[in-house]
Order: structure tokens, then C-alpha cells, then sequence
């Protein structure tokens, strides 16, 4: 309830939208009671979900514009394994599923995915996303939360989602196996791919909960993934609200806060990193510019990691795929400034990354 009052106030006082906001909870509020009956029902028409557990994940973390996407929806469509589309986590009960889909067009059309740039990230209700959107409908929680709408709040929130200040790990950890389990089953598929940047921050606990996780790591250089990633969320807000016609200093508040939080992302898996908190046979690092320019070997690495032989049909993929990859000319243009950056001031906040990670020397 306090969340809900924080969410109502922070955009009622932040867009000037107060009317809004209570239809859009009035419906989520009806849309969490019938998935959590729905999974009340799939427990009781699909017994074996009591005992099943995710399959060997394979799993992407990485900042957001980090390549996470791209490589996500590549082991997927290869036939690794079985991700989520958007409206499965919208919708994670397999028994509500079969009465959603049918109208799924329909429901496109008041879909919070149209407001997402298409240069910047193409998606739909029945594209291939992150699985921290699954948190969000269901606890209206996590840091998209924060990115998208409580960075804005009068008082700096961050500790409500730091899981330092506020452990919810166990809650999500618990949620994410009952979602991917859901998938697993009603996919037939033996291993779920999920694609998650917040367990950035505690992925030492996350390995420890799921022990059979493979992880792959994304690292891409700060100064393209920062400012991509403030230009992402910023173009959605500005669809949605107007983002650059508030007042300057609102604007500055809300930037500089986001920017702090997805430093923060990139300082905490640093730390466990070279602290050995993390079990490092576990992880393994995808570099974005190898990704780019030499994915034939990237791929060759990452079946190594899961133990994976490729077939003559993921071979050819593979090598059409990294020829598009060597062409590629990304079409979303971003301007340091305009986010009050500059590559001085990148470099020296993520100095951690490329000593660690990009040093060439």
C-alpha cells in the first residue's frame, strides 16, 4: 500500500497526471488477483509443478544496452533454450495463458510496450524481454520500478531497492523458479534462458540459490552502455510524459540518479568479481566488441561453457548472424551532454570496468 501511495504521488506531482495513474492501478490490481488465482489453478491442473525445478539455466545479466538483448534473443531463437515473451510474465499462470492469448492483438494495443522506442529496443507483448519485468506486476517492485518511475520521488529511494538496505532476494529468487518452472513446462523445453541485469547486484546469492545457473556477463564500454541506457529509459518517459518538457531541474535530479544507480549495477558485480565472492567457473564474460566482430568465436566459447555441440543448422545461423553483426550500424544516436556527461567524466566514474575488464595493455 505504501508503494502504490509512492508510485500515485511521485507521478501525480512529478507529470501532473493524478486521473491516470488510479485506472492503471485499479487494472493491475485485478490483473495480480487473476494471476494468482490462474496459479492456483496450475497447481492443481499441472501437479508436476510442485515438484519440477528450472533446468540447468542459462542465464544473461549485464546493464541494460550492454548486448543483453541482442545475445538473449540469439540463444533463443537458436533452439538453446526457452525464454519469456513479455506476456508471459505479464501473464505467468500457463492456465491463464489459453484464455490470453487468443487476444493478444487486442490487448497490444494498450500494451506499455508501444511506448518503447523501436530504434532504441524494439519489443511487443510477444517479444523475447528481461525477466524483471515479471517483478514488477507482480510485487510492483524492483528497480525497473526505480528507473522508470520512483527516481523521480522528492526523496531518493535507492536503498528501498538496494538489496543491502532491503534484502528481497529470497522473494524474488522463489518467484522467478515458480515463473520459469510455469515455462519450462508448458514449452516442453529443457532449459529456461532468462535474461535478468538486476541480480547485478547480488549474484553471489542467486548462484547460491540456483547452484546449476550458468551465467554469461555481458561487459560493454561504459561509454556507450550509460548513455544508451539513459537515452532508452528517457525516450519511453518522453512518450509516455512528456520527459523533456519538465522543468530542468527536475530532469537533472531524475538523470543524475539513474545514472548513479546503473554505475552502481556495473560497481557491485565488479566487487564480488574481484573479491572472489563469485564462483567464477560459473560466469562467464561476454565482451560486447567481440560480440560485434567476432561472434563465431563468442559462440564457440559460450557452447563450451554449457557443454553444448552445435549442430550443422546453429553452425550455419552462427555464421549468417556474425556477418550481419560485422555490418551492423546501430541507428540510436545519443548525445553525452545532453544527459550532463562527458567521456571524462564516464571514465572516471567507471575506471573499476576498464581496468578490470577493457584494459588493453
Amino acid at each position: 500500500m505504501r508503494t502504490s501511495l509512492q508510485i500515485y504521488t511521485t507521478i501525480g506531482r512529478t507529470f501532473g497526471t493524478w486521473i491516470g495513474p488510479i485506472f492503471s492501478g485499479i487494472l493491475i490490481g485485478l490483473l495480480r488477483l487473476s494471476v494468482r488465482f490462474g496459479m492456483f489453478l496450475d497447481c492443481l491442473f499441472y501437479p508436476s509443478l510442485r515438484k519440477m525445478k528450472p533446468i540447468n539455466p542459462l542465464v544473461i545479466v549485464g546493464n541494460p544496452r550492454s548486448g543483453t538483448t541482442f545475445l538473449h534473443r540469439f540463444l533463443i531463437k537458436s533452439g538453446l533454450g526457452v525464454g519469456s515473451e513479455l506476456w508471459h510474465m505479464v501473464y505467468p499462470s500457463i492456465t491463464l495463458q489459453k484464455f490470453v492469448k487468443p487476444i493478444l492483438p487486442l490487448l497490444e494495443k494498450i500494451s506499455p510496450a508501444r511506448h518503447h522506442s523501436t530504434v532504441a529496443h524494439e519489443t511487443s507483448l510477444t517479444s523475447v524481454e528481461t525477466d524483471d519485468v515479471s517483478l514488477l506486476f507482480r510485487y510492483l517492485d524492483g528497480f525497473f520500478l526505480y528507473g522508470f518511475i520512483l527516481a523521480f520521488a522528492e526523496e531518493d529511494l535507492f536503498d528501498f531497492f538496494d538489496p543491502k538496505k532491503r534484502n528481497t532476494t529470497e522473494r524474488d529468487f522463489n518467484w522467478f523458479e515458480s515463473v520459469w518452472s510455469r515455462r519450462i513446462l508448458s514449452s516442453k523445453s529443457q532449459r529456461i534462458i532468462p535474461k535478468l541485469f538486476s541480480i547485478s547486484t547480488s549474484l553471489p546469492a542467486f548462484i547460491n540459490r540456483f547452484p546449476d545457473a550458468k551465467i554469461l556477463y555481458l561487459i560493454r564500454d561504459p561509454l556507450n552502455v550509460l548513455p544508451s541506457g539513459l537515452s532508452l529509459v528517457t525516450g519511453v518517459l518522453d512518450k509516455k510524459f512528456g520527459f523533456w518538457n519538465l522543468p530542468e531541474e527536475k530532469r537533472n535530479q531524475y538523470l543524475t540518479r539513474l545514472y548513479n544507480a546503473l554505475i552502481e549495477l556495473l560497481k557491485r558485480f565488479h566487487d564480488d568479481w574481484t573479491t572472489g565472492n563469485i564462483d567464477q567457473s560459473k560466469v562467464l564474460i561476454v565482451n560486447y566488441a567481440d560480440m560485434m566482430t567476432d561472434f563465431e568465436t563468442v559462440m564457440d566459447s559460450i557452447l563450451n561453457f554449457i557443454d553444448e555441440d552445435s549442430s550443422a543448422d546453429l553452425v550455419d545461423l552462427i555464421k549468417i548472424t556474425a556477418e550481419s553483426q560485422r555490418n551492423y550500424v546501430s541507428k540510436h544516436s545519443y548525445d553525452l551532454t545532453k544527459f550532463g556527461l562527458s567521456e571524462e567524466k564516464i571514465r572516471k566514474d567507471c575506471h573499476f570496468i576498464y581496468d578490470t575488464f577493457l584494459n588493453d595493455d
